[in-house]
């Protein structure tokens, strides 16, 4: 084997090595990317479903609301009408006015709860997604060092990488 063949050779086995480590690499990346996506749809999801939980929780609290009006009308209706039974149907609207004013309390507390862990939800998912995008980007750099035999492009896609990575486990810092 002459030297010129030995270093063509030499050559073309380097460029397999950087193939396969950059190949390597985009197979890393592109498992990240998956459980970065999945995580950001779950977490997409789970921000709606208690948007929706908050919404029902302020229905029913209108509910209880227009209960406590109605109460509130039929107590002042009742007030005027002399008698015994119509104090004692006073006093029962009465109770049912501070009975739905304490339910209706409790009822936007709980919805404010679940308003603010959509609200956490959604940061978490942005991150996620955001997270997403890096990683995607990272894989095109990949490709691009494959196609083109660049270092370069290889640690573009590597810093691309970390960084996605970084932003998407920093979601297990944020706090409701």
């Amino acid at each position: 084997m002459s030297v010129s063949e030995e270093l063509h050779e030499s050559a073309e086995h380097a460029s397999d090595s950087f193939s396969r480590r950059a190949g390597a690499g985009m197979a890393i990346i592109a498992a990240a990317l998956a459980v970065v996506a999945v995580s950001g749809h779950i977490a997409t999801t789970e921000e709606l479903l208690t948007q929706q939980k908050a919404a029902n929780q302020w229905a029913y609290y209108q509910a209880k609301a227009m209960r406590r009006y109605q109460s509130d009308v039929a107590q002042d209706i009742l007030s005027t009408i002399p008698g015994e039974s119509a104090a004692k149907a006073v006093e029962k609207y009465k109770a049912n006015v501070e009975r739905y004013e304490k339910e209706g309390e409790e009822i936007s507390k709980q919805a404010k709860e679940f308003e603010a862990e959509s609200d956490l939800m959604g940061r978490r998912a942005l991150r996620l997604h955001i997270g997403e995008i890096f990683l995607e980007l990272a894989i095109v750099f990949s490709s691009l060092a494959i196609l083109s035999r660049r270092s370069i492009f290889f640690y573009i896609a590597m810093t691309g990488a970390a960084m996605g990575l970084l932003v998407a486990v920093s979601v297990l810092l944020l706090r409701g």
